[in-house]
């Protein structure tokens, strides 16, 4: 799962961004509204956004 983001381009990567931020919405509020039955996977977005964030500012970083 980590090593995925350094094979993706940076469009791959900039929609993957946009994929994960929707997906985190959704997964806030259906926690809200108690229909999410693992929490656990809100983590595991905010990493996974992280690691885009990281990988694009490190390719911005090299330019």
């Amino acid at each position: 799962m980590k090593g995925e983001f350094k094979n993706m381009t940076d469009v791959e990567l900039e929609k993957k961004l946009k994929d994960l931020k929707s997906e985190l919405f959704n997964l806030r509020f259906r926690h809200t509204s108690g229909q999410l039955e693992n929490p656990l996977s809100i983590r595991t977005c905010k990493r996974d956004i992280a690691r885009v964030n990281t990988e694009l500012r490190a390719r911005q970083a090299k330019a």
